[in-house]
């Protein structure tokens, strides 16, 4: 059976454009409830500015409170180089670089142009692998600009063939703002592919215009091995007009698991995730597949 990886980006995407500031137990509550899950690879928390995002101001004392454990990796997300630094100094198996397809995104999310911002994905990896960690790396707005509009194809594969040269774990395609339609995933998935073909691809989408599950499976389809989602639909990004929440994760266990592709996560721990995380957000989450419930239910089974 073939296998998808899912990456949980709650703790970190997930809450970064919330209003409601989550306590520090809570988020280390939601990590938990992830693993139970069975995710084993979770985005824990972002080392930026926590002027500018205030949810991720206790970043280090969230992560020092998380479990020790061999079989998870703690994704801590940066986006320059003091924020890598920061990051080296916890407990984080594995640095998250940011890259963005746009300069006017760029400029508003990094203080940088698209190329600057390029550089500083590979310096950031070059750290990584130095202090004996993992990096990864997202070129966000892959698919639109909130500012500029239309990205060109050319440009993202591009600069996913000058990443590659630093040799990430991954590389992702980041539909920041959900503009993306399945077509245009399984075309820029499959040339970037093409251009780097031993690297990795991961997937993230926010389903701003209803068109995220698709796009995952379009992804999924062209050969991504590894989708971001998160617990309940939430997400957004501060410096993005419009962008609304991530792929729920219940949804995406959903689609993939009836689909037959494996996850090793547990659909039913997470709908009870969900319904905490609704207690402590004080609203209901986005995820249709929470709010319906699996099927067949657990008192049924399949014929």
């Amino acid at each position: 059976m073939r296998r998808i990886e899912l990456v949980e980006v709650g703790p970190r995407d997930g809450l970064q454009n919330e209003s409601l500031i989550v306590s520090t137990a809570d988020k280390v509550a939601l990590v938990g409830r992830a693993l139970a899950a069975g995710v084993r690879r979770i985005e824990v928390a972002s080392f930026v500015n926590p002027r500018r995002v205030p949810q991720m101001a206790d970043a280090e004392t969230v992560i020092a409170a998380l479990p020790d454990r061999d079989d998870a990796i703690y994704v801590g997300l940066v986006l320059n180089v003091r924020g890598a630094k920061r990051a080296l100094l916890t407990k984080v198996d594995e640095l998250g670089a940011v890259c963005v397809a746009s300069d006017s995104f760029a400029m508003r999310n990094q203080g940088q142009t698209s190329a600057e911002s390029v550089q500083s994905a590979r310096d950031i990896i070059a750290l990584a692998k130095a202090a004996g960690r993992s990096a990864q790396v997202t070129i966000g707005a892959a698919f639109g600009c909130p500012f500029e509009g239309f990205v060109s194809p050319d440009h993202v594969v591009a600069m996913a063939v000058e990443l590659a040269k630093s040799g990430p774990r991954e590389i992702a395609l980041a539909d920041t703002i959900g503009v993306a339609v399945p077509a245009e995933v399984t075309a820029l998935v499959t040339r970037v592919r093409a251009a780097v073909p031993d690297m990795p691809i991961r997937c993230h989408f926010h389903d701003t215009r209803n068109t995220g599950l698709a796009n995952v499976w379009a992804a999924v389809e062209a050969g991504a091995t590894t989708i971001d989602a998160s617990l309940g639909g939430l997400g957004g990004c501060p410096f993005a007009p419009g962008a609304a929440g991530n792929v729920s994760t219940e949804d995406v266990q959903y689609l993939l698991e009836r689909s037959g592709i494996a996850t090793g996560v547990d659909l039913d721990m997470l709908i009870d995730a969900n319904r905490w995380f609704t207690t402590v957000m004080g609203k209901p989450l986005p995820s249709m597949v929470a709010r319906a419930g699996a099927f067949p239910s657990a008192n049924q089974s399949e014929q």
